[in-house]
């Protein structure tokens, strides 16, 4: 039986690790922790099995029934929430990205290995069925020489809880880089293989929302958390780049808003013998080379968030590292890191 603490009971916890918590047997949620009791209070209503709300995380963390904690809260708080776990003896699930400064990323790494504990991070796709049979296949040999990847992630008109925390970038660290562009980066450098970084270039942009107040859009995620009349917007809604690794190069372009009224979500691998393009949070299509047939995949896809927490608790009984833990996540980390910093400076960044 594995005691569980979950800190920030935002979208993250209600939609995705609360429900597949509350299905495990093995699990005790012993409470769940924000600043906002009524929202703690509404998921206990939800999730009959959460037994205490709180609104201090550091009750939680001084309770020495409390095995690991749920780290859910916006990015800012990531760093000190989870540090403060590590130093209180608890393996810690911390949601993506790890944080929004890659020096301080490390720091958590080198905390949780010090002291022999589990840290691992919510990059979910890792543990999507559609990924892993890639991965798999990337092993085998079925693309040959990998020799570019391409992906994008743009929307229509999309900014989530304009005026709030998604776009104040004192509380998110940034726009559709950090929210949506940390899970396709991720899983494309797990693809391949853990690749590492030799440059990256990347150009920003703030467009689509300079003028909150004439910004027009047709439906907006997390709108009960904007303030269109007097918040703020100051992070990227458009991104594109290029990086280079010792595995392949890649090729970007990100939107959370552009005026072009298609949703294109999706990766391309392009190998020598074999390519596939996936549909993010999908299926695939592959492309034999030899044949010159194509396939379309048709596997069931898990609940990822299940898969993921149920691998963290395993790996904090057997002591065997899963593959979201975050020294196998830096890398990605870092690219966020220095993203930012290309677009920043206005120059390559090299390794």
């Amino acid at each position: 039986m594995k005691i569980v603490a979950i800190i920030g009971c935002g979208r993250i916890a209600n939609n995705a690790h609360l429900p597949a918590l509350a299905k495990m047997d093995d699990v005790r949620i012993k409470y769940v922790c924000d600043e906002i009791v009524n929202k703690a209070q509404a998921l206990k209503e939800n999730f009959p099995k959460i037994e205490n709300v709180i609104t201090d995380y550091k009750i939680a963390l001084a309770d020495a029934e409390v095995d690991a904690v749920f780290v859910l809260t916006p990015n800012y708080a990531h760093y000190t929430i989870t540090m403060d776990a590590l130093k209180a003896g608890k393996h810690v699930m911390c949601e993506k990205p790890i944080t929004v400064n890659y020096e301080l990323s490390c720091e958590m790494a080198k905390e949780a290995n010090a002291r022999g504990l589990m840290l691992n991070i919510g990059v979910c796709n890792r543990h999507h069925k559609s990924v892993e049979i890639l991965e798999q296949m990337y092993r085998d040999g079925k693309f040959g020489n990998v020799y570019h990847v391409y992906t994008s992630f743009r929307s229509f008109r999309s900014i989530p809880g304009l005026g709030g925390a998604f776009t104040t970038k004192s509380q998110s660290g940034g726009g559709v880089l950090i929210d949506w562009g940390v899970h396709f980066f991720d899983l494309i450098l797990y693809i391949l293989g853990g690749a590492k970084l030799k440059s990256v270039t990347c150009n920003a942009y703030n467009e689509m929302a300079k003028d909150m107040k004439s910004y027009k859009y047709e439906s907006m995620w997390a709108e009960d958390t904007a303030d269109i009349e007097n918040g703020t917007n100051d992070v990227e809604d458009f991104i594109t780049g290029y990086i280079r690794t010792d595995k392949s190069s890649i090729a970007f372009n990100g939107a959370w808003a552009q005026n072009i009224g298609e949703s294109e979500m999706y990766i391309d691998i392009l190998g020598d013998k074999g390519g596939a393009r996936l549909k993010y949070g999908g299926q695939f299509t592959f492309w034999d080379g030899a044949t010159l047939k194509s396939y379309e995949s048709e596997h069931q896809i898990p609940n990822m968030y299940g898969e993921e927490d149920a691998a963290f608790l395993r790996s904090i009984d057997s002591g065997v590292k899963d593959k979201n833990h975050i020294d196998y996540v830096l890398e990605s980390a870092k690219l966020l890191q220095a993203l930012y910093d290309s677009s920043d400076k206005n120059k390559e960044i090299t390794f």
